[in-house]
């Protein structure tokens, strides 16, 4: 399968009469934009949109999702299949994305693990997503809905939102082009015989109570561990839907632009046969998670592969997929190395994981997530700053008379992503 990737380099963006990329400029006319994203959903009680632009003195809080505009020009079905139209296999033809662009969903908040996203002043330092021009979706539901429903109300008008602004790069001339290319597996293999074979384990957060992940739609908490494209990922085959801890959440601009996945590319042909991606779940009861890890690593040995990258999403529960991901590969034979961050308490000593394995001797960390930070005061904010005082990560108090806020890394929305997103890691004194 063989996806074309086009970036359109956004510069700037601004609301104006019409939605278009000019010069790098992305503008956004505000009331359309208002009417796809709500989408005639009669759960939303209002709907308004911000802009915040890297530098800002601007807060976004709390940060549910963030989201990368994209569209299909070429090839089957549309970006965020079966969220967003049919539910056609993606990953083929050619793909248009704003590159520096995002749309990010705030307003009430549905549960305490998500996050702060701060524009400039040490907040920005941690979060990938202060570098992009952010069209901020602030959205609050009607009185009566019940706490799922609002997750789902806020998560659809954000890919409405994407889907629309995407359409933007449909005829606008790339600044860039990356090519990606996995042929089907018997052909990938022959393709570099004499380099190792290498699979991508990607463990998608699905402990249920708005803990979800979906691939083309479906809740992932009800798939078995399946082998799919790598590009398919790219064009938005798997979304967010879930409220862990903001600071390794995977949010969907993440899955769009898995590095994982990016870096495997990059190194295919040269050191390494990348012969694709293994989904797998994260589950809450043992059994369902010797069920997922044992059918795991089943399907890695019977692709014939020599080697594993395997990440996670989340902390505490899911370190036992991790661990137990490990363990099963590593006693096929396959070797591994884990992708995660680490819950070392605020001065750094105590177990870093809640599980482990002398088997996991490669391992890349994204940092300590209880690191404490100090948060300074914006002139702006977009969302609700009292909570604050109950996400992840914070306490009360955290929020302070003046605005600023005293929490840990754990409030930054992406801080520690285990996928390596950014830039944060950790090492052993």
């Amino acid at each position: 399968m063989r996806l074309e990737i086009g970036n359109i380099l956004i510069k700037d963006i601004a609301f104006g009469s019409k939605t278009e990329v000019k010069d790098g400029t992305l503008f956004v006319d505000k009331d359309e934009l208002i009417e796809a994203a709500t989408g005639g959903d009669e759960r939303i009680k209002s709907l308004d949109v911000y802009l915040a632009k890297p530098g800002d003195k601007t807060r976004i809080i709390p940060v549910k999702d963030v989201i990368e505009p994209r569209c299909k020009v070429d090839g089957k079905g549309n970006i965020f299949p079966g969220v967003i139209g049919d539910v056609d296999q993606v990953g083929s033809g050619r793909t248009h994305v704003l590159k520096g662009a995002a749309v990010v969903t705030t307003g009430k908040i549905v549960g305490f693990q998500e996050g702060i996203i701060d524009m400039s002043g040490e907040g920005a330092k941690y979060t990938p997503f202060s570098k992009l021009n952010n069209i901020v979706i602030k959205m609050e539901p009607i009185d009566s809905i019940k706490q799922h429903e609002h997750e789902e109300v806020i998560r659809l008008a954000g890919f409405r939102a994407a889907n629309y602004i995407g359409e933007a790069g449909r005829n606008v001339e790339p600044d860039e082009e990356k090519v990606y290319e996995t042929k089907p597996l018997l052909e990938q293999v022959k393709q570099y015989p004499d380099l190792p074979k290498v699979v991508y384990v990607y463990a998608l957060q699905t402990q249920g109570l708005m803990h979800n992940t979906f691939f083309y739609g479906a809740n992932a908490m009800k798939i078995v561990p399946t082998f799919m494209y790598p590009t398919e990922v790219f064009d938005g085959a798997i979304t967010s839907g879930n409220c862990v801890s903001a600071c390794d959440k995977n949010p969907s601009y993440v899955h769009l632009n898995s590095p994982v996945i990016d870096d495997l590319y990059s190194r295919h042909g040269k050191d390494i046969n990348f012969i694709g991606c293994v989904i797998t779940n994260e589950n809450v009861t043992l059994q369902d998670k010797k069920r997922s890890s044992n059918m795991t690593a089943k399907l890695v040995e019977m692709l014939g592969a020599d080697a594993a990258i395997i990440s996670e999403e989340g902390f505490g529960n899911p370190d036992a997929d991790l661990v137990m991901n490990c363990n099963n590969l590593e006693n096929k034979g396959i070797k591994t190395v884990l992708v995660t961050d680490e819950y070392a308490g605020q001065d750094g000593a105590s177990q870093s994981l809640a599980d482990s394995t002398p088997k996991g001797d490669a391992v890349v960390t994204a940092g300590n997530a209880n690191e404490v930070i100090d948060l300074p005061v914006m002139d702006t904010v977009i969302g609700h700053p009292e909570v604050a005082n109950i996400i992840a990560g914070a306490w009360d108090g955290s929020l302070r008379e003046d605005g600023s806020i005293e929490a840990e890394l754990q409030v930054i929305t992406g801080s520690t992503n285990e996928l390596g997103f950014f830039n944060l890691s950790a090492k052993t004194i």
